[in-house]
């Protein structure tokens, strides 16, 4: 059975987490405190589940998720890590983050500066452009669910919804691409990393969040997207 271990706690990490037990994987946490901090998310996510400190859930991991912003000086475990694939969900969020003048610039994107600091993985962006919370505002029940549970779909379902990955990695995107389907998504390659911006807040494909876009819309709306610093220009991919 495979091993995911998922780095960071939020509703991102959890919501994965969540999912991804549903799906048959299993799962170790971890966050930046002691694992016995854990002990109400692991009951409620049951069996399949356990706590651990970030290098034990790294080593441990067949594959990783980062749930959590990047920063210059993460601490992260680089070798417990090294030779797996890590799927990182962070977007750059200047309100939150700050600034950084190499992606304001367009020279690279923060999913680019996270595999310089796991120079041995295999970085892929993923789970960027879904919701890890209920639906804003809630029209019928199930809105109430994370766009993960709510928009997740059967293979070939006519309504199936996709999410694209973005690596320098073919390999990282194969492994992207079966996750994906075992949640219930479609997948669309938007790599290499230099390319992941166009799933960045405020593009048309991040737009598209809340309901999420088939395969074919995906697709136009990468193509669509205004690069960094180019005053309005559409680029076409």
């Amino acid at each position: 059975m495979t091993t995911i271990g998922i780095l960071g706690v939020g509703q991102a990490g959890s919501t994965i987490a969540r999912a991804a037990i549903a799906a048959g994987y299993e799962i170790v946490l971890a966050n930046s405190k002691n694992p016995d901090t854990l002990r109400g998310l692991i009951s409620s996510l049951g069996r399949g589940a356990r706590p651990a400190w970030a290098a034990e859930a790294a080593a441990g991991a067949d594959f990783a998720v980062m749930a959590f912003p990047y920063r210059p000086d993460d601490e992260l475990p680089v070798e417990e890590l090294a030779g797996k694939t890590v799927l990182d969900t962070n977007n750059y969020m200047i309100w939150r983050d700050g600034n950084y003048p190499e992606i304001d610039a367009g020279l690279k994107t923060v999913h680019e500066l996270r595999q310089e600091q796991l120079p041995a993985s295999k970085v892929a962006k993923a789970f960027s452009h879904i919701q890890h919370h209920a639906r804003s505002p809630i029209r019928v029940p199930s809105d109430n669910l994370p766009g993960l549970f709510r928009m997740a779909r059967p293979a070939g379902a006519p309504d199936r919804k996709a999410l694209s990955v973005s690596s320098d990695y073919p390999e990282a995107v194969e492994l992207v691409t079966r996750l994906y389907d075992d949640l219930g998504f479609d997948t669309v390659d938007n790599s290499p990393l230099r390319e992941s911006w166009r799933t960045a807040p405020g593009t048309m494909a991040w737009n598209r969040s809340v309901d999420g876009q088939s395969r074919d819309e995906l697709i136009r709306n990468l193509q669509r997207a205004l690069a960094p610093g180019s005053r309005g220009r559409v680029v076409q991919g």
